[in-house]
């Protein structure tokens, strides 16, 4: 794929229609300093694990964690109470380890770009206070899972998976409304044609909306996205301002007397023209709605949860065997959070590949399939526009190594979703 990045310099013929050779080469290069980028910070990851393997890092940090609730009162008999000092230094110990590779990604590839509207001051903000939600979330969770493991007797596994079931179900109803603005401003879509006619698609497909929001994604990032969220009979749209031609601040002029954070953000946008039209947003929506009415939401869910049971079924089957736990350093015990950690990161490791592509191959059809549904709304010509702009708008490369793309790509390329909405398009 680099190879691709490197050498295809031209807009191909088949392109010439829809992309100018400027926004070309301004998305070659993007996309090839984002893939240096991914090499080099996967390729310390490796290297990061490997040598926490090989020079003992884990029972280390797990001897390290016992010391310190032992000097608070807490001998080895609160094993759970050890797991989540081990689970606070390891996140602490990844978090601080990642930040270099955070920083240079946020304020020189993407600065670079033309992508990153963050101050340093806003992004360090951003950062402690994902860290603090993701410990407020994770050592609750962790301790009633261990909690749950060890009093579950034969069937544990039973209990454990039920317990994710209901916590992962739990975190995506709140998410949205209690976790989400923590971070990002949501503000109610304003009455106008633009909600009148997302309110008109959503009851012609007997999609239960409730609220439309739009979320001030220009603070952080250039880049557009939308989503819905919610169960049964109570969906929200989410637009990123980004998305919303009429709405984006990346398309205004910096208001006179903005605090100076705003000012150093809105300084950064150059005026950049950015967003779809009205019709065009209507077009991803019925896209997005496409997902729901197939049924798609619910499938990737079922999938999920019947791979947890696998999992913790596994799990049971595998927790007993001691030379797991010696292989990496534990010979006199067997803590339930170091065998959840072995088993699950490091024993499923090629099965979690595996399914991986599976899921990738899966979400590609699924993609076409909301596109053809876009299409039977009769929104083929304003989807075709609106990919167009999105990908200039991200500077999408469209040109992709066939293998590359066939294992990472989760969307099809540009160019196979614009001809499957060609025909109904010239239509």
């Amino acid at each position: 794929q680099r190879r691709v990045y490197r050498t295809t310099t031209h807009v191909p013929q088949e392109l010439g229609q829809i992309m100018d050779s400027e926004t070309f080469e301004k998305s070659r290069l993007y996309q090839l300093d984002k893939s240096t980028f991914s090499f080099w910070s996967g390729l310390y990851s490796e290297i990061e694990g490997t040598m926490i393997l090989l020079c003992g890092g884990i029972p280390f940090l797990w001897n390290l964690s016992g010391q310190m609730s032992g000097r608070a009162g807490f001998g080895p008999e609160y094993e759970i109470l050890q797991s989540l000092v081990f689970l606070l230094l390891a996140t602490l110990f990844s978090a601080v380890t990642g930040l270099p590779w955070s920083l240079y990604n946020t304020f020189v590839i993407e600065e670079k770009h033309g992508f990153n509207q963050q101050t340093l001051g806003f992004f360090f903000k951003d950062a402690f206070k994902k860290f603090i939600v993701t410990q407020c979330i994770l050592l609750p969770v962790t301790s009633l899972l261990l909690y749950i493991i060890k009093i579950g007797g034969d069937y544990f596994f039973i209990y454990a998976w039920l317990f994710t079931l209901v916590v992962s179900l739990v975190l995506v109803t709140i998410y949205a409304d209690y976790i989400a603005p923590l971070f990002d401003k949501f503000i109610p879509l304003p009455e106008g044609e633009l909600k009148q006619q997302i309110e008109i698609m959503a009851k012609s497909i007997d999609f239960p909306l409730t609220k439309v929001y739009v979320v001030e994604g220009s603070k952080r990032s250039s880049h557009s996205n939308a989503y819905f969220y919610g169960f049964f009979k109570n969906k929200r749209i989410v637009l990123f301002d980004t998305l919303l031609e009429d709405y984006s601040a990346l398309n205004k002029e910096p208001a006179e007397g903005e605090d100076g954070e705003n000012e150093e953000t809105k300084s950064k946008t150059k005026n950049k023209k950015q967003g779809c039209k009205n019709e065009e947003v209507l077009a991803v929506l019925g896209h997005e709605l496409g997902h729901w009415k197939l049924g798609h939401t619910v499938k990737n869910i079922i999938i999920s949860q019947m791979n947890s049971f696998l999992c913790f079924f596994l799990f049971a089957v595998l927790i007993g065997r001691k030379e797991l736990f010696a292989a990496f350093g534990f010979y006199d015990t067997q803590p339930t959070l170091i065998g959840l950690m072995i088993i699950f990161q490091f024993i499923f490791s090629p099965y979690n590949e595996v399914l991986s592509f599976c899921l990738t191959v899966l979400s590609r059809r699924f993609e076409f399939q909301a596109d053809a549904f876009a299409k039977e709304l009769g929104k083929a010509k304003d989807l075709y526009s609106a990919l167009i702009k999105l990908n200039k708008d991200n500077l999408g490369f469209p040109v992709s190594d066939w293998l590359f793309s066939m294992w990472h790509y989760s969307h099809p390329p540009l160019l196979e979703r614009l001809q499957a909405l060609k025909d109904a398009k010239q239509d």
